[in-house]
């Protein structure tokens, strides 16, 4: 019987879950009054917070790498947005979406401590809030951490979950109780649960399941065969039906009622992933009635399949068992020989996978075809290597521990990549701190030879003297002043000529009417002239003290800019040099997170083929026993042929030597 009844169905949905638990915390944000037509980012979910503008560019700088699922860079940007103070107006959101990020980077420790801090506080709606502890208790479950599951199960409420949701939320509670073996607590949930058609199935299942662990077995066994009865075209309904009836069938076996066993084992299909265990149990079922032909009947099938298969290697001991029985001594023995043979060359194979495993390079050819792209606890493996131990590790990657200890290493990996980056990123800004050397030591005599030919208090004076005599001017009507240098070169002229005619003496009649013809020309001309000055005087006033005003500013930005490089000339060497000694100080840095990091990874590479040569040598171990079973069986019918021998005063032949050698 199986401890968690979902575990594939909860597989399959984890890839969106931290995505979602982060979106469904976090407030919508509004960057732009007009919709896109296709919106970037998804709509929230019931209960979600609601919209908020980002007000924060380094807040919008992490959601562009979230929403590109680059969780990694979008972590690393927060932390250092936050370290630098930077989001101080979205801090609560950057704090959500931090432990939401966490998670999606299989950080759930971290990422859990961040949601019992900020879920405590009072200023988080209560949907939201279930919310996430519902998903926190999921990715509990799902890395193995029972009791902290069940508590962020149990302390979640249905108000801010959909029905569907809800549902999950009281599976996972149930499969976690299980799976901590509080069977009578876990049918307490399951006697109330109510959801989905789809997810009634799985609430039936382990119910049924926990009432015969917790010693109720008529109880359970009548919801499994309930279940065990369903029609339906589902592959996961499928798939379901037939665990039911495994489970129901083995849980008569132990009972000691193989005439109901049966039955419900000749149910599970054929090719479906239980066959194998339920061909074994029909053999064993067969068998407990002393029905030994009908036993032959599955476990014969079960020869011509993979000898990985615990239950195949339990067939190979089962039909030489049923031949015996039959007194078919002479199958028997064959039938054991080939156990032992069987099970010495698988021996040896899984001696070579061991020591292929002990020198190295298991993990590195696991993740030599992987494609990058998804990161943290919701990968998968989708290929194995053309390796011999690859026929093993099928088996192997089924089991939590070494999936989540695969995700960590991959994880490192790409870790080490990052770390590879950023030492050519040092090399980089030390390019670039030369480039800014260079640059600063060329362009600052050019700068100063450029500020040492402006005389800014010339220019002050000059100023003020054309202020003054624009205030004169404005004042006296003195028109001329502002005029077109064209305007007042005439104007100037007119004067030299009234100046001159004043001069004329007059010596006659005809010369004195010559001289004030002239005279009155020349008022004339004058008054042209006045008039076309004073008809402008006032726009050109305020023009000339606009241009005064441009001028005060600009001689502002002078002394400014005056300042700024004489400030520059020293404070930018010094910044230039205290940026140098940060880059220097990160080199070091980098590389001691290096050598920590490669002695981690090799570390969970120890671990991994740990885990992966106690699963081969427990393999091993089994065959091992399995062998010597088989021997001592040999043996016995020997022995039993000899005894029928001697009593008929016949010589025992010699019994054929074994091909494997003693072991």
């Amino acid at each position: 019987m199986s401890r968690v009844a979902t575990a594939t169905r909860s597989r399959m949905r984890a890839g969106a879950c931290a995505l979602t638990l982060a979106l469904a915390l976090l407030p919508m944000t509004a960057t732009a009054k007009r919709a896109p037509e296709k919106p970037l980012i998804p709509p929230p979910g019931p209960g979600a917070l609601p919209p908020a503008p980002i007000r924060d560019l380094y807040y919008g700088d992490v959601l562009f790498y979230f929403y590109q699922d680059d969780y990694f860079n979008a972590l690393l940007h927060l932390s250092a947005a936050q370290l630098a103070n930077r989001v101080a107006h979205q801090a609560d959101d950057a704090e959500l979406l931090l432990g939401g990020l966490y998670l999606s980077v299989g950080q759930h420790r971290e990422a859990g401590q961040i949601f019992a801090e900020v879920l405590g506080r009072k200023n988080v709606p209560a949907p939201v809030r279930d919310r996430a502890r519902f998903f926190l208790g999921k990715v509990w479950y799902q890395r193995g951490y029972f009791d902290k599951a069940t508590d962020a199960l149990q302390t979640a409420g249905s108000g801010g979950l959909t029905p569907a949701m809800d549902a999950e939320r009281q599976m996972l509670l149930a499969q976690s109780l299980m799976a901590r073996k509080d069977y009578t607590q876990a049918i307490g949930v399951l006697d109330h649960w109510q959801g989905p058609g789809l997810w009634q199935a799985y609430a039936q299942f382990n119910l049924g399941v926990a009432l015969v662990r917790s010693g109720r077995l008529d109880d359970g066994a009548r919801l499994l065969e309930a279940l065990g009865h369903t029609e339906s075209n589902n592959h996961e309904i499928e798939a379901l039906r037939d665990k039911a009836n495994l489970a129901l069938g083995y849980a008569l076996l132990q009972a000691n009622r193989p005439l109901e066993a049966r039955p419900a084992l000749e149910r599970v299909r054929l090719e479906g992933p239980q066959s194998t265990r339920a061909l074994l149990g029909v053999g064993w079922a067969a068998s407990a009635a002393q029905q030994y032909r009908d036993a032959l009947v599955p476990w014969l099938e079960l020869h011509g399949r993979n000898l990985l298969d615990p239950a195949v290697q339990e067939s190979y001991l089962a039909v030489p068992f049923a031949y015996a029985k039959l007194s078919a001594n002479r199958q028997a023995v064959d039938a054991y020989e080939a156990a032992i043979r069987e099970f010495g060359a698988e021996t040896t194979r899984l001696d070579e996978s061991i020591a292929s495993i002990r020198r190295g390079g298991l993990l590195e050819a696991v993740l030599r075809n992987e494609k990058p792209g998804q990161t943290g606890w919701v990968w998968q493996l989708a290929s194995l290597p053309d390796a011999p131990e690859s026929r093993y590790l099928y088996h192997l990657l089924a089991q939590n521990e070494f999936q989540e200890g695969l995700k960590n290493y991959r994880s490192l990996g790409q870790i080490e990549g990052n770390l590879d980056g950023w030492t050519s990123s040092i090399e980089a800004f030390d390019d670039m701190l030369a480039t800014r050397r260079e640059r600063f030591a060329t362009r600052l005599p050019a700068v100063l030879a450029k500020l040492d030919g402006v005389d800014v208090e010339q220019l002050r004076r000059r100023r003020t003297e054309a202020e003054s005599r624009i205030v004169a001017a404005d004042s006296g009507a003195d028109y001329a002043v502002l005029g077109t240098p064209r305007e007042r070169e005439m104007w100037k002229q007119i004067e030299q000529m009234e100046a001159t005619l004043a001069n004329v003496v007059q010596a006659g009649s005809e010369e004195e009417d010559d001289v004030d013809n002239l005279r009155e020309r020349l008022r004339l001309v004058k008054g042209a002239l006045y008039w076309q000055l004073s008809d402008g005087f006032k726009a050109r006033v305020w023009s000339a003290r606009k241009g005064l005003r441009e001028v005060s500013q600009g001689l502002q930005q002078t002394s400014e800019r005056w300042s700024l490089v004489k400030e520059a000339r020293v404070s930018a060497p010094a910044h230039t040099e205290e940026f140098a000694a940060r880059v220097a100080a990160l080199r070091p840095r980098i590389e001691s997170a290096h050598t920590r990091l490669a002695a981690l990874r090799q570390k969970q590479a120890d671990f991994l083929a740990d885990i992966a040569v106690r699963e081969l040598q427990a393999q091993k171990d089994r065959l091992a026993s399995y062998m010597l079973q088989a021997r001592y069986s040999l043996a016995t019918i020997y022995d039993r042929a000899a005894a029928a021998d001697e009593s008929k005063g016949q010589v025992q032949p010699k019994a054929p030597a074994d091909p494997e050698g003693s072991r």
